[in-house]
């Protein structure tokens, strides 16, 4: 039943604010929330890492510098950080939030060791403030403490869409699912699943890749439970 053992989920900002589009939906993170348990159930090893969208996107501040408009959107992935952790502590799971910008009344600092002991405990990991460094994603984020806890897979929860397609399905009627994909397809062909700096960190560290549709969190249970494929499939070569 159990396809890995430990998992980076990646969820979006965006998802956590179901069709408000902005701040929190609670039942929308209150069903995401009990997908993890259930999976956390399975007996595997979750860590999380949650963009900030729902707040404040990086390139939205139009009228300050670059990384001062960065630095407010890694303080909103902290503030989704708690919400999740809140919600999964309701839950009667134990938690641990890591931020990558030192804010000890609030939560860990990120230290890769204890982050993978915490791990090795049973705790679910939330990593928040993306890398505490400007002009890097949450992508980029989900891609490099997957390596650097030595996860199994990224499970990217992608709202809007339950895989990756050759278009945008919520525009053309004609676009076309891909089961699986190289992560040098994404590269070549330009599919805006992850930025570049993210796809190409996994590629040359062969860290495979599942883009599922999160608007349902059920489909998270699915890719531990069902034998058919969920969503699209990204690796190094297949």
């Amino acid at each position: 039943m159990r396809r890995f053992n430990r998992v980076l989920l990646k969820l979006s900002g965006e998802a956590l604010s179901g069709d408000k589009g902005f701040g929190f939906d609670d039942q929308v993170i209150e069903d995401i929330c009990v997908a993890i348990k259930q999976i956390h159930m399975l007996g595997v090893e979750i860590a999380i890492v949650v963009g900030g969208g729902n707040f404040w996107r990086g390139r939205s501040g139009a009228f300050i510098d670059r990384v001062s408009s960065d630095n407010i959107g890694m303080l909103g992935t902290v503030m989704n950080g708690l919400r999740i952790q809140g919600t999964l502590e309701e839950m009667g799971l134990e938690t641990r939030l890591m931020t990558a910008i030192t804010m000890q009344e609030v939560a860990e600092p990120y230290i890769r060791r204890r982050a993978i002991r915490h791990l090795e405990k049973g705790r679910i990991v939330i990593f928040s403030a993306g890398t505490g460094l400007p002009y890097f994603s949450t992508d980029t984020t989900a891609s490099l403490r997957a390596l650097e806890i030595g996860a199994d897979v990224i499970l990217l929860g992608k709202t809007g869409t339950d895989g990756i397609y050759d278009k945008d399905p919520n525009v053309y009627d004609d676009a076309v699912k891909f089961d699986k994909l190289t992560y040098r397809e994404i590269l070549t062909q330009e599919i805006k699943i992850m930025d570049t700096t993210a796809s190409s960190l996994a590629m040359d560290n062969n860290m495979p890749l599942i883009a599922f549709g999160i608007d349902d969190p059920k489909n998270l249970v699915k890719i531990f439970t069902e034998d058919a494929p969920i969503g699209t499939i990204v690796k190094e070569k297949f």
